[in-house]
């Protein structure tokens, strides 16, 4: 059997029974797949594991920034909140901090750094745009355009205090709203934007709306 990051994208298309997205969560974050800098395409214990290779064990951005909207689709904010740190600090060791298109799925540990993979695009597209989904995914972002209305369900990890999000448009509208991280919970207040039309809701709610085709 061979384990791979795909069971992520399920999570996030939202077709994973909701009793059974706790396994696959934990998968994902065994030592085999989690390697510290992000999800692996292919667990280390698979005979063709090859960290350097394309897709037969390395970590792609946008992968994870997938598998964390997936993760916090389904109420897994902490495991998503890790998957974006995990990023945002391998990004940090590339040149004007930009993301490549995948760099090695090697172990980390206190002495390593992520190892670009060779030939991989740098910016690319999909690997940039990950940190969106990574946001979308830290704040619980649920837009209903048709209603008006802008939903969330943030969870700051302990890594970030305060994050602004400014010009959101959500159909006509345009917020900025800020999320503070006190004593281990997150507020949010909206700054510019209708107050009534921004309001908080678990992510799992709209999960289950989409599935029901509302």
């Amino acid at each position: 059997m061979s384990i791979a990051s795909n069971p992520g994208h399920c999570l996030w298309s939202g077709i994973v029974p909701p009793e059974r997205a706790s396994r696959v969560v934990q998968r994902l974050m065994k030592p085999d797949m989690y390697s510290g800098w992000g999800v692996r395409t292919l667990s280390s214990k698979h005979p063709a594991f090859n960290p350097h290779s394309y897709q037969k064990g390395a970590v792609w951005p946008h992968d994870n920034g997938l598998i964390a909207e997936g993760f916090k689709r389904y109420g897994f904010a902490g495991e998503a909140g890790r998957i974006a740190k995990d990023i945002c600090d391998a990004g940090g060791y590339f040149a004007l901090n930009q993301l490549p298109e995948l760099f090695a799925g090697l172990q980390r540990t206190e002495a390593s750094f992520p190892v670009q993979y060779m030939g991989a695009n740098v910016p690319q597209a999909w690997a940039a745009g990950s940190i969106f989904s990574l946001v979308y995914a830290i704040l619980g972002l649920q837009p209903d355009a048709p209603r008006r209305q802008l939903y969330v369900d943030p969870v700051l990890p302990p890594w970030i205090d305060t994050l602004t999000l400014r010009n959101l448009k959500v159909g006509a509208q345009i917020f900025d709203i800020r999320f503070t991280r006190t004593d281990g919970s997150t507020e949010c207040e909206v700054l510019k934007g209708t107050s009534k039309s921004a309001s908080r809701r678990p992510i799992t709610s709209w999960r289950d709306e989409l599935a029901a085709g509302l």
